[in-house]
């Protein structure tokens, strides 16, 4: 895999719109979650040209009461969207057709470049997930089932993620003393700092005269 500097990961161009997207995630353990993280100044700047960006993220990793980012995203035109949204649309495709989720994916970029910017998350789900429940009756189900979905989906990762981190805690019991202190240093960079240090020598600037 290439790394991509300073531009989108996904450039999604049809008929009628076009836009920019990417993908997030933050491992379960981490608890303050900065805005910057969610990029949605940096996606606003990475449109170049189009009209929509999109940011999707696990739902569970969203902040549920008001946040800075519902604001950028109403103001700046980037929908922030989650995995369990995107889920719905796919199960839409083989009961709607492409076209018809695609003309709903164009409405739901509509719906955020409509909304009064606000840091109020309730004001910004709720006009999101009206667009896709308006979409038509048989939307219903599918949001039932993915809405379930979702929460078992939280139990397996937080089992997966508890349960990594009760072996890592057995691991370091074992440690020898020894074992303990080499662990302290490797986890702290010291050796690696040093050797940083080290290298740091005159770069002779001032010799140009």
């Amino acid at each position: 895999m290439t790394e991509r500097a300073d531009s989108a990961d996904v450039e999604a161009v049809g008929l009628d719109y076009s836009f920019v997207a990417d993908a997030k995630v933050f491992r379960l353990s981490r608890t303050a979650k900065n805005q910057k993280d969610f990029k949605i100044q940096a996606m606003d700047g990475w449109k170049r040209g189009k009209p929509f960006a999109m940011v999707i993220c696990p739902i569970y990793q969203l902040p549920s009461r008001q946040s800075q980012i519902y604001e950028q995203a109403s103001s700046r035109n980037v929908c922030i969207f989650s995995y369990s949204h995107l889920a719905v649309l796919a199960q839409l495709v083989p009961i709607d057709g492409n076209c018809a989720v695609i003309e709903l994916l164009h409405n739901l970029l509509k719906t955020v470049e409509a909304l009064t910017p606000s840091k109020d998350s309730t004001d910004y789900w709720q006009a999101l997930n009206r667009t896709l429940l308006n979409h038509g009756n048989h939307v219903s189900n599918i949001w039932r089932l993915e809405k379930m979905a979702t929460i078992e989906a939280i139990k397996v990762s937080k089992d997966i993620a508890l349960t990594y981190y009760a072996t890592e805690r057995e691991n370091i019991m074992r440690l020898t003393h020894d074992e303990a202190l080499n662990k302290i240093l490797e986890m702290s960079k010291i050796d690696k700092c040093e050797k940083t240090i080290q290298k740091v020598s005159d770069n002779h600037l001032m010799n140009i005269t």
